[in-house]
This record gives structure tokens, sequence and C-alpha cells, in this order.
């Protein structure tokens, strides 16, 4: 989805500032999109560390799991972007020394900011409704300190967990039921990757959704409190050119992207009289 585009587009930047450009000096690099199936990451990441490569790039959690397992075992070191949640998913022991053979970039969202922003832009809502995947360690992690925060901000939390792509709008339709004044996405791949099955079921009930990236807000989300994605995927890029200059991924910590930037869309405002 296109949160993740950007994330790869900054790596191919960052690579690319290190001196590590596709097709030059015997740089060979080699992008595939596993599409949101685990399976075919599973396959990928495979067909990589037995092809020979020297390093798996992997953006965003699950495919940073995929890559993981396939490597861990083979000393190919993976670097990845967009992981919320290392140590929950298990790709680092601790943050300043993962020892796991991988590293990357962390995106901590700014949830706070997050609520605080719903708060404003809907001063009489009682209940945030969230979709999430249980799969994905990052939604699990976000939802906890969300549920957490809530009360400090009037807010109850409604959540409906799915397991893939077939559910999301029945998910959707289930927060629906429920009587949501809003809903909050996180960077649940699942759910942003089939955004357009939530909003369908959003839309129709006249419940703003808010989103944690401005891609999302630009299809179809009212706000978000945003990280750079591209910048995210730079300084991904960056550790990993450090690893094949011969840094060791084992003692790299993990790069911890927390900046953001509030971002909304007058026009998705406009659609629920919200200003």
């Amino acid at each position: 989805h296109p949160s993740l585009d950007n994330c790869y587009e900054g790596v191919l930047q960052g690579l690319a500032e290190a001196g590590y450009t596709d097709g030059e000096n015997g740089v060979s690099i080699e992008f595939q999109n596993a599409n949101g199936s685990t399976s075919d990451a599973d396959l990928m990441a495979k067909t990589m560390v037995s092809t020979g490569c020297d390093m798996i790039i992997a953006v965003a959690t699950p495919a940073a799991m995929s890559a993981y397992a396939a490597a861990k075992d083979a000393d190919v070191p993976v670097i990845y972007a967009a992981a919320s949640d290392p140590i929950g998913s298990g790709l680092a022991k601790d943050l300043n020394a993962p020892e796991t053979g991988a590293s990357g970039t962390k995106d901590a969202l700014n949830l706070e900011g997050q609520m605080k922003m719903i708060r404003a832009f809907l001063p009489e809502a009682d209940t945030i409704g969230i979709l999430y995947t249980t799969s994905e360690p990052n939604s699990l992690s976000h939802l906890k300190t969300f549920e957490e925060l809530a009360p400090n901000y009037g807010f109850t939390i409604e959540s409906v967990g799915i397991t893939d792509a077939s559910e999301v709008g029945s998910g959707a339709a289930a927060l629906v039921a429920k009587g949501v004044d809003c809903v909050n996405n996180f960077t649940d791949n699942n759910v942003v990757n089939n955004l357009s099955m939530l909003l369908n079921a959003t839309n129709g009930a006249n419940i703003p959704v808010f989103g944690s990236e401005e891609e999302q807000v630009r299809n179809g989300c009212v706000a978000s409190e945003s990280i750079d994605y591209v910048a995210l995927g730079n300084t991904t890029g960056k550790m990993a050119a450090d690893i094949l200059g011969g840094a060791d991924v084992n003692t790299m910590p993990v790069s911890v992207v927390s900046d953001s930037t509030p971002v909304y869309s007058k026009a998705n405002c406009d659609k629920f009289g919200i200003t």
C-alpha cells in the first residue's frame, strides 16, 4: 500500500546516497512484493536466501518476520523498515543491541497526539472503533496503548479483531453496528491495504475514520498525526549500507522514528461537517 511504497522509495534513496545503486558497481537490488500474502512473503524470503543474497531489506512487520524466519540460520542480515514493535515481534532482544541478526527502523506512532487530535476534531465523541489484524504484533501493541490512553481523554475503545483481508468488510460492519462515533486506523497492513472496504462501511453510516499516516488521509481518512515514511525508509537504507560496509547487525541499535506532523483533508472533513 502507498505508505510502504514510500518506505521503499526512501530505502533506495538511502542506499544510493551511500553508493549502492542498482546496476552500478556490481550492486543488484531485487524488488519483490508479496501483496499482503504471508505465504508468498515466506516463499520469497526463502528463495532470496537460497539464491545467495547478501542482505534482505524488509518493509513492514509481516515482511520482516518472513525475512527473519528465512535468514536467521543462514547468516544473512535482515534490515527492516517500519516495524512498530521489533521486540514484541521477535525481531530484536533489545532496541540498543538487537542480537538477532536483524535491525532496522521502528515507526513509533504518536498515539497520544493522535488521540488528542481526534478529541479536538470531535469534542462530543465517546467511542473510538478499532479494526485490527490479530496476527500483526504492531497492531496488538498499538491497541494496548490506545486502550490505556483512552480514559485520559474521555474515550472508550470498541475493537474488532480480524484474521485476513476477507474479514475487513465484515469487521467494519461490526464496528458500525457497535455504534462507534469514529474509527481510528493504526499501521495495520491488512486493514490499510483494504482501506476502501472499511471506508465503504463507515462513510455509509456517517462515521469519520482517522488514519495513522498521510497516505491514508489521501485515500479517504479525515486526518492523521503522520510519520514521514520516505524519511524513515531513507534512514533504513543508510543502516543497510552500513551493514554492507562491515558494521555488525547484531549490535546496530534499532532507529526509532517518532517525529510526526498533523495532516488533514478538508474535502474529507467536509463530508462529515467537521471543521
